[in-house]
């Protein structure tokens, strides 16, 4: 018997890991549909076609963004199943830039920043005005977080009809705060007027009717909101924001009750900067100056201001100098 003769068409070699060819190439996605996120529920997003708002698309998040933060009403694109069907994913491959964020932090001291809501037009401050008794302080911190973050703030009072609500309304006047009463048996056509075609975040303490609220200008929001909040899970997302759309056009975002409403990322002069005319005044402050007037800053350069301007001034003064004590500005 002759021994058989081997060549290299017999030896069979396994190519390694690493030569297969690869590409730093990454898709660029120009057939992704634009959508905005109304709710986020464990590493899955919930998202509204802007095409098709009627179309609601359970979203992952794309390897490519890696860790990139995607919030309620953030403006994202989406590939992928946009059917909305039951079991279906789509992912999310861009997010575009906020116009505007409402940021907040668990207290004053800690670091951490946490996005309520992003992309919002305006912030409506939900304040009873007794039970439970209003607090001048929350709506401070609220005032602050909307001016810096690009919002325009709103108080909407409630529970009108247990004390009156021209004493604390006139607390914030000279900051041409806009005030809104939107108790149970107030009419609810000025609330719609204000919030139409506009994104619109309620925040407030647990008890002040802002769900009761929610509910008048969403019909039926409950089945709604597990409808937008489930993303596909069959779990209604009670901690989380979600957004419902407004029978005349416009958006909510229902936010849950808020404990503590911490500015560790907020200083005087953001306050100050989110109001042009004062900021441009400012630059002309020594340095070191905390804009407290007299006697702790006798050259500020706000008490120079005349009218109006300097009315707002005064106004935002005071607002700084009550944040300041909490917040250790000084």
């Amino acid at each position: 018997m002759s021994k058989r003769q081997y060549d290299e068409s017999d030896v069979r070699v396994r190519p390694s890991r690493g030569s297969r060819p690869r590409t730093k190439t990454r898709p660029t996605h120009d057939d992704a549909a634009t959508a905005m996120v109304v709710s986020v529920d464990r590493g899955r997003w919930g998202c509204v076609l802007e095409d098709d708002q009627d179309v609601r698309v359970v979203c992952m998040r794309a390897r490519e963004l890696g860790r990139t933060p995607i919030v309620v009403g953030d403006d994202v694109s989406v590939v992928g199943d946009l059917s909305g069907k039951p079991d279906t994913l789509a992912r999310i491959v861009r997010v575009a830039p906020r116009r505007t964020v409402l940021r907040r932090t668990a207290d004053d001291t800690d670091p951490y920043e946490r996005i309520v809501v992003a992309n919002a037009d305006q912030l409506l401050i939900v304040t009873a005005l007794a039970d439970p008794p209003p607090r001048t302080g929350f709506v401070e911190r609220a005032l602050a977080a909307a001016y810096v973050g690009g919002l325009q703030p709103v108080l909407c009072l409630t529970k009108g009809d247990l004390a009156d609500p021209e004493l604390f309304r006139s607390a914030f006047s000279d900051l041409d705060l806009p005030v809104l009463l939107a108790g149970r048996d107030d009419p609810l056509e000025p609330a719609q007027k204000l919030l139409a075609g506009k994104v619109t975040a309620l925040i407030g303490h647990s008890g002040v009717g802002k769900s009761t609220l929610v509910n008048r200008l969403v019909p039926d929001a409950y089945r709604a909101t597990a409808v937008v909040s489930g993303v596909g899970k069959g779990r209604h997302t009670s901690t989380q924001s979600v957004v419902l759309p407004l029978p005349g056009g416009g958006w909510v975002v229902d936010t849950p009750g808020i404990r503590s409403f911490g500015l560790a990322h907020i200083g005087p002069e953001d306050v100050i900067g989110a109001f042009e005319d004062l900021s441009e005044a400012i630059e002309k402050c020594p340095r070191g100056c905390t804009h407290l007037g007299p006697p702790a800053d006798p050259e500020c350069a706000l008490d120079a201001l005349t009218g109006q301007h300097h009315r707002r001034a005064m106004a935002v003064r005071e607002l700084i100098a009550a944040l300041s004590v909490a917040n250790h500005w000084d």
